[in-house]
């Protein structure tokens, strides 16, 4: 029996992969809700282990896809591509409401435009720091300061190497762990207790994990208010990183 199953796993990777992501998921949540009482959210403590298990995969096969060389994980490398990646952006973004932001007012909208160049901003200025001086290599790592999910689709456009994919991804899930840490112990010092405060706040870090644990732990009913805006951040992430700041940057650091 225990062949037949394994027969069928290889012969259907998209389905194993699924398998074994949403395995990860759930045990990820598990995780956070037994361990840190939802403080460190599911979904990061999920990409942290994606991230161990590609690197896993990496120094056994010696390739360059990571886990998904293995060929009982090769679905993985479908279920991972570009393309459901970039479907999982557009959905989320339309679960925004351009009318919500509109209403929000002008500090909103300014705390986005802030919010994507300042975080670009430093993460620029550490792979500066360790030795980073191509103008893709740092606008990569640069995007993923601003989220883990801007760091790759910049990085995809504009033709990064998979380790600096990866440095971006793991920039963004820094941020996102600290957010969610961070945000209930200054929540009153910052007068985080209203849905305006919540707006600003999402559309300054941005990050949809970090910004949802982070309310959560702080109030529940402002999570809505602070992730649609956190939701616009993300598409004006994948807007800015590639075109505008990208150029600015190969203008500082031309090749």
């Amino acid at each position: 029996m225990s062949d037949v199953i394994l027969q069928a796993l290889l012969k259907n990777g998209l389905l194993t992969g699924f398998a074994v992501v949403g395995g990860l998921i759930w045990l990820s949540y598990f995780l956070s809700d037994r361990f840190t009482h939802g403080r460190i959210h599911g979904s990061a403590l999920a990409v942290f282990g994606g991230l161990l298990l590609a690197y896993a995969g990496g120094r056994l096969t010696g390739g360059k896809n990571g886990i998904a060389d293995l060929p009982f994980f090769a679905g993985i490398g479908l279920l991972g591509g570009a393309m459901l990646r970039d479907y999982a952006i557009v959905a989320t973004a339309f679960g925004a409401s351009f009318a919500d932001l509109k209403k929000s007012g002008f500090p909103v909208v300014l705390a986005l435009f802030a919010g994507v160049i300042v975080s670009y901003l430093c993460g620029a200025g550490v792979a500066i720091a360790f030795g980073y001086r191509d103008a893709v290599s740092i606008a990569t790592i640069g995007a993923g300061a601003v989220t883990y999910i801007v760091g790759p689709v910049t990085g995809a456009a504009l033709g990064a190497t998979s380790e600096v994919m990866a440095l971006s991804i793991a920039a963004g899930l820094v941020k996102a762990i600290l957010v969610m840490i961070a945000t209930p112990l200054i929540a009153k010092r910052i007068g985080l207790n209203n849905p305006h405060t919540a707006m600003i706040y999402g559309g300054t870090l941005g990050t949809n994990s970090g910004v949802a644990a982070g309310l959560a732990a702080t109030d529940p009913a402002l999570v809505p208010y602070g992730v649609m805006a956190a939701t616009f951040y993300t598409g004006l992430g994948c807007l800015l990183a590639p075109s505008v700041l990208f150029l600015a940057t190969r203008l500082i650091f031309a090749a």
